[in-house]
Order: C-alpha cells, then structure tokens, then sequence
C-alpha cells in the first residue's frame, strides 16, 4: 500500500479495482521520477488518462476532461496547476465513488467521496469538515489557500490518513459514519482524524518540515491542534480530558523506556523514517505543544503561529524558527526552554514534599529523570513550567513557577492546614509528580467526593501506577487508592484506570490468584454499572454511551454472571435480527458472549461479520474474535487473520485481539513465527509490522521468553521495527520484574 498502488473493493457482488497513491515518506519515486524530499519543493502539473466511467481525483479542480483520441473506453483528465509543494503530498484516486458536498462560510467546496451507495455516511465527515476549515482560517488568520477540499474513503489504505494537500484519503472507518450501526467512539475518531489531517493543510502542507528530523513539527502539532478544533465543534466531548489519557499518557509510559527517542531523530536513510511515525513524533509531541501553549498563552500562541505560517508559507522550517516566531510573539525565552524537551529522551518526575508556615504552605520540589526501572540515570533537568492548584481554586492554577533547577522552594500564600495543594493542574505538564505520604493523604478524600477534577483524579492514579510499576511505590498501596473510585462517574477517568488495571491482569494471568484480581475487578465495577444500566437514557451524553460499553465489558471480561446472561441474551435477539444491539454496546458484547462461548458463539459472529456492510462493524467483529478462550478458537482466529475476507491492513489487529490471554498471547507469538514469511514480505518497511511485533511479543513475563524473541529477530532481522523489539524486550523486564517484587503482597491483598 505504498506509491501508485491497486485498491480493492465490492460493487454489486462484484471485486472491482480502483487506484491511489500514498507518497509519504518517501514513495513520490515509485510513481515517477523526482527529488522526492520535502525541502524539494515545485509546482505539479497532473494529467491522468482514466476509464471514461471512473471517478478521477487529484490534489487541484479539473480544467479539462475530454475524451481519448481514438477511443470510445478512456477520457484524457487535466487538473489545475497545484501550488508550490512537496512530493509526499501530491495524490490521484481513481475509481467508482458517490459523493455529499457543500461549501463552507469562505465559499470553500469541500466533499467527501464515499463507497457507491453509501454517501449518507459522508454527512458526518462533511459537517465536521465544513466547520474546521473556518475554524483554522481564524486561528491562523491565513485563509485556506486551495480552491476545494476532497476527502476520500479508500477500501485498502495503511495508515488511518493522509493529508494530501487538496485531496485526503482516509480508512474507511476514519471517514464514513452509519447513523444507524456507528458507535460515539467511532464518530469521535472520524472528528479527530478530520481535525488532525486539516490541520496539515496549514501546517506541514503550507509550511513543511525541512527533512524528516523534524517530523514531529507536522504531527505533533496537528495531534495537539486537532483537539482545539474538536472541543470547538463538539464541546460536549470533553475531549481535552481524553488527550491526557489517548495522548499524554501514551508518551510518558513508552518515554519512561531506556528504547525510547527523542522528539528530534536524525534521519540519515528513508529506511529510518517510518520508524518514527510513532507515539514519540505524535503523542509526546502534541503533549510539548500543549505544555508550551499553556505557558506562553492563548493570544501569543496564535500570534506566534501566523507569523511562523506567514513567514514561511510554501518553503521549508526546522524547529527552531518555530521556537523563533513563538518567542517574538510572547517575550518568553521559548527555544531556552524547549528545546531540552525535543533533543532529550524522556521526562522528569517532580518529588514534592510540603510544610505550614503561618497561612502558607512551603513546597520544596525536586527534579528527576524518570525511569520505568526505577533507576536514576543520567542528566535530569528539565526546564520545567509547574502548575500548582489547592482545595479552594476549583482546579485552576494559583501559582506558576518555571523549574530550571534541581530544586526550588515555593511559596503559596493563603492555605490552611486542612487543605490540599495538588501539582500540575489539568495536566497540561509532561512529568509525573511523586507526593509525600501526608498530601498524598490529603488528597485521597477528595478524589472519593470528586472535588478534584477529572483530569486530576485520572493523573493521580496514573502517577501511582507508574511509580508502582519503577518500584517507586506498592502495587498494593496503589489498588488501595484504587478502591476510591468506586464512586466515578466520568468516563475518560475509568477508560484510564480500565487501561492501568489490564496491564496489571495481564501479569496476573500468570498467578495462581487472578480470579481474586478479577473478583476485585467486578467489585469496583458493579456501583457504575448499576448506576448506568444497559439502556440508553433519554438525553444522555456521549460520554455515558461510551461509558457504558467500556463497563458492561469489563464485567464481561472479569465473568460477572448478571452481566455475561444478560449479554447473552442480548446477543441471541442482536444475531437473529429481531432487536439490533446499540453500536455502542456492541464490543462489549461480543466479546462477553465469546470469551463465556465456545464454537456456537464464534460461528454465529463469523456469519455477522460475513453479513456487515459497513467497515466499521466489521471491524468491531474481527477485534473481538480473539476474546474466544479455546485452543482450536484462538487457532481459528489466526488462520482467519490471513484469509482473504480480512484486508491486510486489519491483519495485525486481528492477530493482536488474541493476546489478551496467556494462551492466546503463546499461540499469536507462535503463529507470528511460522507465518513470519508471509507477514514481513507483506508489512516491510512499515509501521504496521511495528504493530503487529508489539501487540503479539510486550505482555510476556519471563526471561526464556525474553530471549526466545530476541533470537528469533537475531536470526529473522526486521529493521524497520527494531527499536519497537527492543522495547518489547524491556516491557517483559519491566513486567517481570514488578510481578516478583509485588506479587506475595497482591495476594495477600486480593485475599483479604
């Protein structure tokens, strides 16, 4: 799925063929002859001879279609001269498309090509679309420079999307939206995608990075501006709240790795580039952004940006005249301070301790490297913008201070002794932050009566796992604070502490006690669900709906009878067609029914998935085939995975479903190795082998199979995911060794 390449799709019963291209990084050349680096700028003349009954796109509007000299069967296409650009981002698509359309407030014409009969699921794409490119003409007060906007649904396609200057493509399940069978996540992720590809527009298409070292300028920015335009299209989402947990938290578990990156990678070869499309570039990156628009402010940030946008607008920038403009803007000493967070692997943790003088409290701070191992290893200063918040200021900052040293005493004026100082408000700052017992104490109150935001409460027992899992606190101590959830009811702070406990029963799969880990599990998990029930209430948010599918399937998964019956129950009338099952609570489902099933249940879900029309759902089945619990299932499922009716950007996913129990993680594992051929012949290259290698390798826990895998990649080398092995290999360190340390006392915990 790389250059000029066939895409297959489903017409009336029939296997068609369509064309497109996907040119970044560095695959303009497989297509034609070019300097094909991004500092090698030209203008693009187009011009494509297509059947005269295709759908034939291009980054600019056609000015001529006519037909083929001497033929009845092909039209000669001709498009407008494109501006001065980049080679990764010219694009062509050809093939049998219907389209919804409108034009924006600026006159922009913007549509969204979807599969023949499909174009109703254009409409959501549409109206996102229609809104973020007014949105980003004002932020950036530099208006849209192309006269019309193409988003495209591509059946075969790789990566989620691409930000083709004009004319993007995306997955399928990254553009079209079913009003009927998409879920609120689903919507969410195509309002997401749509934000962070239009952002490219301006930055990364209008001014581009000089040279791949400077990757995360383009996306670490589009993954922070992304969330701007989504929190003003659809406030409702609460969406600043998920960037902590989709993109903040991401970045500081894989930046607490010894294999981790910095920001900035020298990129000698095209080889290297692919590698750093990863959590680093985006997620780190978008998270640095965030911290640095907070510290400067809203109104010189964008200032800062339009200059920067102005300045360079059809060339090349490195980071540095980024920090430049953003400086001259605020008066803050911007590269001073930022530029340790894009040259420098990893974070700090910020040790803080308190005591009362009069009506203040005295902070003392102290600065860190941390480290997933625990182990305190080379230079760790940062200059680091500290946010602080008490019981009183309603999660606002009452004090800002920039940490450049080692240690710093702060002062914070009217605090009585019963009250609360809590660090890094909203977590806008990229570091954890390791309390002293007695505010830790303070604290824990008032995550039980959700006096502390969300936000808040959600990085707090983040900090603690994290600390848990470097030694640094008990897994037990942790499981405590835990148990003041009980009470939650927000939905990114459970998808969190979701994501935090799964990790830890993934080592305690390996126990002898798990199902008292999974009693725990349902205890913690019952209140919310009996609160929210399995129905949808009139006039709930978003965020209940996808609260809801995330409860009922960990009680699914945790064997919660009440909730594995009424599932089953659902699932019969749901596959029969006599009552649909809300998209929202379909995952959930599904994999309740199939990891309580056996045969029955599989092949009931193979024949829904045969049947689904939409992507999406399709999807949604071939990620929960992996929940099955038998042997000869879990067999089937990785067969599956390499069968035509499975796409081959799906494969890895469908691999990956599999390693959420100890046998199916062995039996993955093992299919990767015999299947090896195949897979890398097929993923090279890309980040999807990337993928697939740390689904199927990170959750072991012991030495043996630590240095089973490092064999097998000394002896079937696989370059472009190298440093994805090597952070496997620490993971099952990490994981090893956190599960000797804490094991005895879990136990004896969970049996109490």
């Amino acid at each position: 799925m790389k250059g000029f390449y066939r895409s297959k799709y489903t017409l009336d019963g029939q296997e068609r063929y369509g064309a497109v291209t996907q040119f970044e990084a560095t695959d303009a050349r497989r297509a034609f002859p070019c300097w094909d680096e991004p500092a090698v700028k030209a203008s693009f003349d187009v011009t494509l001879v297509v059947p005269k009954d295709k759908v034939a796109l291009s980054n600019m509007p056609v000015v001529n279609d006519s037909p083929l000299e001497g033929s009845t069967d092909w039209r000669v296409v001709q498009y407008d001269k494109t501006p001065i650009m980049s080679t990764y981002l010219l694009a062509f698509v050809v093939g049998e498309y219907d389209f919804v359309e409108a034009k924006d407030s600026d006159g922009v014409l913007i549509r969204v090509y979807t599969p023949v009969g499909k174009k109703e699921q254009g409409n959501f794409a549409l109206e996102v679309a229609v809104k973020t490119l007014p949105f980003y003409k004002k932020y950036f007060k530099i208006a849209y420079p192309l006269p019309k906007m193409d988003l495209i649904a591509i059946a075969d396609f790789a990566a989620g999307a691409m930000e083709n200057w004009g004319l993007v493509t995306y997955r399928e399940t990254a553009l079209l939206i079913d009003p009927k069978n998409s879920s609120s996540a689903a919507k969410q992720w195509v309002a997401l995608v749509v934000g962070h590809e239009l952002a490219h527009q301006w930055f990364g298409n209008l001014v581009t990075m000089e040279w791949w070292t400077h990757l995360w300028l383009n996306e670490g920015f589009a993954s922070f501006i992304e969330y701007l335009c989504v929190d003003h299209v659809f406030p409702e989402y609460d969406i600043w709240t998920q960037f902590v947990t989709n993109d903040l938290n991401r970045a500081l578990d894989l930046d607490a790795l010894n294999n981790s990156h910095p920001i900035e990678v020298a990129v000698g070869h095209p080889a290297e580039v692919d590698e750093i499309f990863d959590i680093i570039s985006y997620s780190k990156g978008a998270s640095v952004i965030r911290m640095l628009h907070d510290y400067i402010g809203d109104d010189s940030f964008r200032k800062g940006l339009h200059n920067y946008l102005n300045k360079f607008a059809y060339k090349n920038a490195f980071t540095e005249d980024l920090w430049e403009a953003l400086a001259e803007a605020s008066g803050k000493p911007v590269a001073k301070v930022m530029g340790v967070w894009t040259q420098k692997m990893g974070y700090p943790a910020i040790k803080v301790s308190e005591k009362q003088d009069g009506k203040n409290r005295v902070l003392t701070l102290e600065q860190e490297k941390f480290s997933a191992d625990g182990k305190v290893s080379g230079d760790g200063l940062w200059m680091t913008p500290i946010s602080i918040s008490t019981s009183t200021s309603s999660g606002k900052a009452v004090k800002k201070v920039l940490l450049e040293k080692k240690t710093m005493t702060v002062t914070v004026e009217n605090v009585k002794p019963n009250e609360w100082v809590k660090l890094n408000p909203g977590l806008v700052g990229l570091y954890r932050t390791r309390y002293s017992s007695n505010m830790l104490d303070k604290l824990l109150p008032a995550i039980k009566d959700k006096t502390i935001p969300p936000r808040d409460r959600l990085g707090l027992e983040n900090d603690l796992f994290a600390l848990s899992r470097a030694g640094e606190t008990s897994a037990v101590d942790v499981l405590k604070v835990v148990e003041a959830f009980s009470g939650e009811d927000n939905y990114t702070v459970w998808s969190d502490l979701h994501s935090n406990l799964s990790e830890l029963a993934g080592m305690l799969q390996y126990t002898d006690f798990y199902d008292d880990f999974k009693a725990f599990g349902r205890k913690l998990f019952k209140p919310i669900a009996e609160k929210l029930g399995w129905d949808p209430k009139e006039g709930e948010s978003h965020l209940d709906a996808m609260l809801r599918g995330l409860v009922m399937g960990r009680l699914g998964g945790y064997g919660e009878q009440s909730t594995v019956e009424v599932a089953r129950k659902r699932f019969e009338v749901h596959a029969n067609g006599s009552s649909q099952l809300p998209a929202d609570l379909r995952s959930a489902v599904y994999r309740t029914v199939l990891s309580n099933g056996g045969e029955q249940e599989f092949e009931t879900l193979l024949k829904l998935f045969r049947a689904a029309d939409l992507h999406e759902e399709k999807e949604r089945i071939m990620r929960s085939l992996g929940a099955v619990k038998d042997e000869h299932l879990i067999q089937k499922v990785l067969e599956f995975s390499l069968s035509d009716e499975i796409r081959s950007q799906d494969t890895p996913f469908v691999i990956g479903g599999t390693c959420g129990s100890k046998v199916g993680r062995e039996l993955a594992w093992k299919f990767v190795q015999d299947k090896w051929s195949v897979l890398h012949d097929r993923y090279k290259g890309g980040f999807l082998l990337a993928r697939l290698i740390k689904s199927t390798t990170e959750s072991f826990v012991t030495d043996d199979k630590a240095k089973e895998i490092e064999a097998f990649f000394k002896e079937n080398p696989a370059p472009a995911a190298e440093r994805t092995i090597q952070q496997s290999l620490e993971n099952i360190q990490l994981s090893k060794t956190w599960l000797q340390r804490d094991q005895d006392a879990i136990k004896k915990f969970l049996k109490g």
